[in-house]
């Protein structure tokens, strides 16, 4: 390690965290210096500080410079992923989020969530949906615009209906609340004011969710939600580049607003989005398109399933996968020995010793964030799922695998919440779905993707998802925790039934699926939060 003067340690330390050890963070505040800084470290042998003493400290444009050569000249790619930049997007489309949301590799995000925040407030006397440009200019914009208020008036007049309809048939006096000696009591029991307020806002919390849970349903695809997005520059420039190549006026429009956002922060590394390069990566994508649609035409038929359906379409012969995946379990611990001589060996272990080493690696898991090792990853299922986009939204999220999807229409029937039911609003929302199907329809025959704006969360949706084990572990437990919301934890709780009946052995490792049903789904969620918030 070199040693620094005192002037160029008092320096450094308004850089980097420290000026005389080993490990040290990158606080330099410029994204395109820290990238350039990482990417120059693999290129010398000196250390990072002396390096942005010798070549940063006295050249300001260094970071640009870096990587206009290095992307430019070189096409380095993977340095790109050593910027970092934040974006929150406002008042964009659940179309145009569900498109941004799509990318796997090199993002995270936090959406606004339909459980927790109504849509019942305007903003200038209207409603936060978005007027689709293509749609405003067509003579169905009049019909478009009654379809998503009437949709929005129904969903903000049933609010408090709804409220009053779960709490007078789930009472608070149904729940159990831990009171000042530590006990769980009823709510009748409890005489403290701090503890029955406390108790309040629990139970209030738990039921606000579920009834807006339920009228979620109502809501257009043009509704405008907001989101924040965290990624590395190669990310960026990919997903701008796929938005540059969306036929939505509204992608393109996100596309160019976020692009000019970025530049004031990691400029070098998406500028190639929508340059030279960016354009013949616009083409390609459009092309695949284009040619996937005439194959589908020309070799594709068929009538759309109307209603909703969870089936596993695909999978291996269990003893062939479990042979894999053991293997793939001790391969690390054999060492000198290749993965064929490996598997050879365990095809001659007797299936019962197969299942007890199944149950021994299913044992060791304690919680379900004690995730199965990635030799799991050796078994694949495929899944067809038809269920309504509210719910796909949610499942939507999960990106350590192949999910593939299509337009958004009114095709497939819709699902109504038995809440709805119970309310008596089947009328409305009837009405409501009918309307949105008649506009879908006649504006579907020139501008199909523009016809998905005004789909309605209820209508049921087509998708497929293709996963290993490891990955269906951590979905289906996760998506059937009891706060997961009704619509999908029935569909995981489905899933993981297929993929037990086909593999009865292997699915074991699915140790902590919660099969029952639950009333108030958030209410034990609800509760930890609060004791925590009480203990600080």
């Amino acid at each position: 390690m070199p040693e620094f003067s005192n002037n160029e340690r008092k320096i450094l330390e308004k850089h980097f965290s420290n000026s005389d050890k080993n490990v040290f963070a990158v606080i330099t505040p410029r994204q395109v210096d820290r990238g350039a800084l990482m990417s120059r470290y693999s290129r010398t042998d000196k250390s990072m500080r002396k390096i942005f003493l010798d070549e940063f400290l006295k050249n300001k444009n260094r970071g640009e410079e870096f990587y206009d050569r290095v992307l430019l000249e070189y096409g380095d790619d993977s340095v790109a992923e050593l910027g970092i930049g934040q974006v929150a997007i406002e008042g964009l489309s659940n179309i145009a989020v569900k498109k941004i949301e799509d990318r796997r590799i090199g993002f995270s995000y936090l959406e606004k969530s339909s459980r927790y925040v109504s849509w019942d407030k305007k903003i200038k006397g209207k409603y936060k949906f978005l007027y689709e440009p293509t749609i405003m200019k067509t003579k169905f914009a009049d019909e478009y615009v009654n379809a998503c208020n009437l949709d929005f008036e129904i969903y903000s007049k049933n609010i408090e209906p709804m409220l009053k309809l779960i709490r007078e048939r789930d009472s608070i006096d149904n729940y159990k609340f831990k009171d000042k000696d530590g006990k769980e009591k009823n709510f009748s029991a409890i005489n403290d004011d701090t503890i029955i307020k406390s108790s309040m806002r629990i139970y209030n919390a738990a039921t606000k969710a579920k009834a807006l849970d339920a009228l979620r349903s109502l809501l257009p695809a043009s509704t405008l939600t907001n989101v924040g997005v965290t990624g590395n520059g190669r990310a960026f420039e990919y997903l701008l580049s796929i938005l540059f190549a969306s036929e939505l006026k509204e992608e393109n429009n996100l596309a160019s607003q976020i692009k000019h956002e970025l530049d004031t922060t990691i400029k070098s590394f998406v500028r190639r989005s929508d340059d030279k390069y960016g354009k013949v990566l616009q083409k390609y994508l459009n092309s695949i398109k284009k040619s996937a649609q005439n194959i589908a035409k020309t070799s594709i038929s068929g009538t759309p399933i109307n209603g909703k359906s969870v089936k596993l379409v695909e999978s291996e012969n269990e003893v062939k996968v479990i042979n894999s995946v053991i293997s793939a379990i001790i391969y690390e611990q054999s060492p000198g020995i290749v993965f064929e001589k490996i598997l050879q060996q365990v095809k001659k272990i007797s299936i019962n010793r197969k299942r007890k080493i199944i149950m021994e690696m299913t044992n060791l898991r304690k919680n379900r964030r004690h995730r199965p090792s990635r030799a799991f990853e050796m078994a694949e299922y495929t899944f067809d799922l038809v269920t309504n986009f509210g719910m796909f939204r949610d499942f939507h999220r999960h990106r350590a695998l192949t999910l593939e999807r299509q337009l958004l229409t009114t095709l497939h029937g819709f699902d109504m919440p038995q809440e709805v039911k119970d309310l008596g609003m089947q009328k409305e929302f009837k009405e409501c779905m009918k309307n949105s199907h008649d506009v879908f329809k006649k504006i579907q025959k020139k501008n199909p993707e523009e016809a998905q704006y005004v789909v309605n969360f209820a209508y049921n949706y087509p998708y497929m998802m293709k996963m290993n084990m490891r990955e269906a572990v951590h979905m289906i437990e996760l998506r059937t925790v009891p706060q997961g919301h009704q619509d999908y934890r029935i569909v995981a709780q489905k899933m993981y039934q297929a993929i037990n009946k086909k593999h009865p052995i292997l699915s074991n490792i699915m140790k902590f699926v919660d099969m029952n049903k639950y009333e108030l789904e958030r209410f034990e969620s609800e509760k930890r939060t609060e004791e925590k918030r009480n203990k600080k």
